[in-house]
């Protein structure tokens, strides 16, 4: 079957890279509100070797929060495009919900690291949880 020129050009490779890329970033931000916390003098720098002792700032709960949750939908995600590639799937369709699931998990990232609204934040989770099952469904009728 011929692909379109864009299919056959791009692969599963660039929205994994930007996925990590977003991980570095958060995880930059996170650390980032670490540090500044405690030269503030809000936390006590032992007080992130058990993450204990003391209240969080709420900025600094929620950077890594974010940041953790980059290990966890995320992870099937990885998971279904290592396989495309291993296995040699070329799909459009893949391709196409690969590079929604990212979208949608930077914005999920923006809404949580701004104006946290957990109705936005619940609506593009589920967005990106879509399409990862589409991912995952996708390459299951390849494979039949």
């Amino acid at each position: 079957m011929l692909k379109p020129k864009w299919a056959r050009k791009v692969n599963l490779i660039f929205p994994m890279f930007l996925m990590v890329m977003l991980t570095l970033v958060i995880g930059l931000i996170a650390l980032k509100t670490r540090f500044s916390s405690v030269t503030r003098g809000e936390v006590k720098l032992r007080s992130y070797k058990l993450m204990q002792g003391t209240d969080m700032p709420e900025f600094v709960t929620l950077t890594s929060r974010c940041f953790n949750n980059q290990f966890e939908i995320p992870l099937l995600f990885y998971v279904v495009c290592t396989l495309y590639i291993s296995l040699g799937i070329e799909s459009v369709v893949g391709v196409a919900f690969a590079w929604a699931f990212v979208l949608f998990r930077v914005a999920h990232a923006c809404i949580h690291l701004s104006y946290n609204s957990v109705l936005h934040r619940m609506l593009v989770f589920w967005a990106a949880f879509i399409c990862v099952m589409v991912l995952w469904i996708n390459l299951l009728v390849h494979q039949v």
